[in-house]
């Protein structure tokens, strides 16, 4: 059975914006851990044949990520890009992106990352999967197939957990579950052609803007800054008991252990 699969990724920042309007290519990266749901899908792909396709939300320098899939080798790459969406929260991202996944439909699989890079909530695939009534084991590191449906693997706390899911379905994949393919200079030419990326709009995702954005954020990003790390180097001298009962003392008047 040839088998539909969507990778929903996302373009992170690696430095804070100096304004709302701020994100630009050289202040992004593809988020680290969707690269592994992306390199699951194409491995699926290939021991199962179908079509790979990403989906994504973001203003348009945001599109690059899509491109950099591409050149690893999936099939299609769509933008979710409307003014609207600005300052969507996790629910509001979901919203988004379930729409654009029943667009899609039908598919077969769903894949996220377990986290994002930036803001680090690990929200936006169980709400999705929610959203669309979808199945959902977190955290997967092995996948395999019984009959119609899957067999997964996680970890977690300790334990090894296995689950049997029908299809379609949605997976986050754990960051350690494989490598990400690099990318070749073809494929790198190719995926920038042209046509290679399909952009939609708000009405395109049969939305209104009280739907997404900040009107259909329950949460709201104040501020985004680096955070100053202070840090202080102190030396002690001494012989090994004296260091030891110097450091010991240092703690307790620092409040970090009881004496």
């Amino acid at each position: 059975m040839a088998l539909h699969i969507i990778v929903c990724i996302k373009a992170v920042m690696v430095q804070a914006p100096k304004s709302s309007n701020g994100r630009s290519v050289s202040s992004q990266i593809l988020n680290p851990f969707d690269g592994v749901a992306l390199e699951t899908a194409l491995r699926v792909r290939q021991e199962r044949g179908g079509t790979v396709t990403v989906l994504t939300m973001g203003p348009e320098a945001s599109s690059f990520v899509l491109h950099e899939a591409r050149a690893m080798g999936v099939d299609r790459a769509v933008l979710l890009c409307d003014p609207a969406l600005a300052g969507s929260d996790t629910l509001a991202t979901s919203t988004a992106l379930a729409a654009g996944l029943k667009k899609l439909q039908p598919f077969d699989l769903v894949l996220f990352g377990t986290r994002t890079a930036d803001s680090d909530t690990g929200q936006v695939g169980p709400q999705t999967a929610v959203l669309l009534g979808l199945p959902l084991v977190t955290w997967v590191r092995e996948i395999s197939w019984q009959g119609q449906g899957l067999a997964v693997e996680r970890r977690a706390d300790g334990f090894v957990e296995q689950f049997e899911m029908s299809l379609p379905a949605a997976l986050t994949v754990d960051s350690g579950a494989m490598q990400p393919r690099d990318l070749c200079l073809v494929g790198i030419n190719d995926a920038f052609d042209e046509g290679m990326v399909e952009t939609w709009d708000l009405g395109a995702l049969g939305l209104g803007p009280n739907d997404v954005g900040l009107a259909g954020s329950p949460i709201v990003v104040v501020s985004l800054k680096k955070a100053k790390r202070e840090r202080k180097c102190r030396f002690i001298t001494g012989s090994a008991e004296e260091q030891v009962e110097k450091l010991i003392t240092a703690l307790v008047d620092a409040g970090l252990i009881g004496q």
